[in-house]
């Protein structure tokens, strides 16, 4: 029979021991450095491509429901131009939001809102923005109503298919106006459109109810939650196309 020496023993479990301890070291230390680059990346990708935001009132009808979550292309208008029947997010342009309420959470919530809107999976800044489709670029004369009750832009009436409206009603808009859309600016509607305040609310504010492009966030295209409202969100190019196509020139 072959002795053990007790010695060697005692030296191969500490060295398992040190083995097992740099192998848990480098684990944590490996799952540290994913979570970090996950949030590097998450905050990247937050800060110039994609952003989260909920829907907080119902003025997008039947498009958008109260507290749909919809995810937001920030490279446009930035990279790639706005089109009519975008549905865009938006800062206030001033006076369109009445001031928001400082909510108090405690710190635990707090960091905890925190770390999902760093990862797009919150959305606290969403009471900070509006969300309304684009009905006019720069140059375009918006105007309502005709003898059918129809939007038109630069004289082409639109069949405007997702309106929800009143029962009983077919006019597009319980006043009639008629506007010139600024150099860099949009006007923008709700599809709720009797129960609105979209441009047409804010002639009195600093921007004379138009929205500048700097203010534009982005162009939502997805309804992410509830997993029941799941859909790609539509710009309408068949209600807008005769616009198009009868002012190719029209600056965007």
């Amino acid at each position: 029979m072959t002795d053990i020496d007790p010695a060697t023993s005692t030296e191969d479990v500490a060295e398992t021991r040190r083995r097992k301890s740099r192998g848990v070291k480098l684990f944590i230390r490996d799952i540290v450095l994913i979570v970090v680059a996950a949030i590097v990346i998450s905050v990247g990708i937050k800060a110039f491509l994609i952003r989260s935001f909920y829907i907080p009132s119902g003025s997008m009808e039947n498009t958008l429901q109260v507290d749909d979550r919809i995810i937001v292309n920030e490279l446009v208008p930035r990279m790639v131009p706005l089109q009519h029947g975008d549905v865009v997010v938006f800062k206030d342009p001033g006076g369109w939001l009445p001031p928001s309420p400082v909510i108090q959470q405690n710190g635990l919530v707090a960091a905890v809102d925190w770390v999902l809107s760093v990862v797009g999976l919150s959305a606290p800044d969403s009471n900070d923005h509006l969300v309304k489709r684009v009905i006019g670029l720069p140059g375009d004369t918006v105007a309502c109503c005709n003898a059918f009750g129809q939007m038109t832009v630069n004289g082409i009436p639109l069949v405007e298919t997702y309106l929800k409206l009143p029962d009983g009603v077919t006019k597009v808009a319980a006043n009639d106006f008629s506007v010139t859309v600024p150099k860099n600016s949009l006007w923008v509607m709700g599809d709720n459109r009797y129960n609105s305040e979209d441009s047409r609310a804010h002639a009195t504010t600093p921007s004379k109810g138009f929205v500048p492009m700097d203010d534009v966030v982005g162009r939502a295209f997805l309804i992410s939650w509830p997993s029941s409202h799941w859909t790609w969100l539509d710009d309408y190019p068949n209600v807008f196309g005769g616009v198009s196509a009868a002012n190719p020139g029209t600056s965007k």
